[in-house]
């Protein structure tokens, strides 16, 4: 079995969606998904099992709410399609320069065409917005703390909802995965 990550949104990020880490391992673990390692608090985990992705997250939502008490939507990607991810980056400087300020977002679905420029316009202080597939890509030059660009018009303007990791976070699970 090939390894996958599953990305929880809003895990231990201001007060809510309390859960360690540890016990999210262990529901893997507990599900024949494991072995599993997660990376850092924010909900990140590498994980091994076989079944299609919308399987696989319907699968970990309910189990996650249900065990947990731990209502997140999960987002997961395999080894090839988070590899094609990290190439398709649009702001390589950005990666290269400020890798904490690019954020990338698996989506639930492919992102709305207009989203990307819509975001950007709303947006401030040269935020870019790019999307390609089930992923997106903001640059936040002066940090997201700041930013307009809410997770909720994020979501409302490209159309699926999704969760956002930094371009350090996307290398490191990369590596987890064995790439």
């Amino acid at each position: 079995m090939s390894a996958r990550i599953a990305l929880f949104r809003a895990v231990n990020v201001g007060g809510s969606g309390k859960v360690a880490m540890s016990d999210l391992k262990a529901l893997f673990d507990d599900l024949g998904l494991g072995p599993a390692a997660t990376l850092q608090a924010a909900g990140s985990v590498v994980f091994h099992g076989q079944g299609e992705e919308a399987d696989l997250e319907a699968r970990l939502e309910a189990e996650a709410a249900a065990r947990l008490g731990l209502k997140s939507a999960v987002f997961v990607r395999g080894p090839e399609e988070w590899r094609a991810v990290i190439a398709a980056n649009p702001f390589a400087e950005a990666a290269r320069d400020e890798p904490s300020r690019l954020m990338v977002m698996p989506l639930k679905a492919p992102a709305d065409p207009a989203g990307p420029a819509a975001l950007e316009a709303a947006g401030q202080a040269g935020e870019r917005v790019a999307a390609t597939g089930r992923s997106a890509y903001i640059h936040f030059p002066q940090g997201a703390g700041t930013s307009k660009l809410t997770p909720r018009l994020i979501e409302a303007r490209l159309g699926a909802p999704g969760t956002a990791r930094n371009w350090n976070t996307v290398l490191k699970l990369m590596a987890m995965l064995g790439g």
